[in-house]
């Protein structure tokens, strides 16, 4: 369970991490619908989908569907960080701005 925590805590890191760049580039955009995460992220699986998929697993088949879940995350967070970083230099560059360093 020990592990489980620290991969969410590693999560909620990552969110925090893309949702100041979001807010920094709504911030230069002057967009402030992006401060809502479920607008920014969407909800591809809800939450009766998710009691759906889970019906009738055991404690086995529960923390594999976990991780499953936790590795769909990393790849949505890597996929949304890559469209935050490319839509913030082309703002730059509308704006006759710099290319940022990272």
């Amino acid at each position: 369970m020990n592990r489980i925590r620290k991969e969410m805590d590693r999560h909620q890191d990552m969110l925090k991490k893309l949702s100041s760049k979001v807010n920094q580039m709504a911030a230069a955009l002057n967009m402030s619908s992006f401060n809502n995460r479920g607008s920014l992220l969407g909800s591809n699986i809800k939450q009766d989908d998710i009691m759906n998929r889970t019906n009738g697993l055991d404690d086995h088949g529960l923390f594999g569907f976990q991780w499953q879940i936790i590795k769909e995350q990393d790849e949505d967070l890597e996929k949304l960080e890559e469209t935050v970083t490319s839509t913030k230099l082309i703002a730059l560059a509308v704006n006759g701005g710099t290319k940022p360093t990272y």
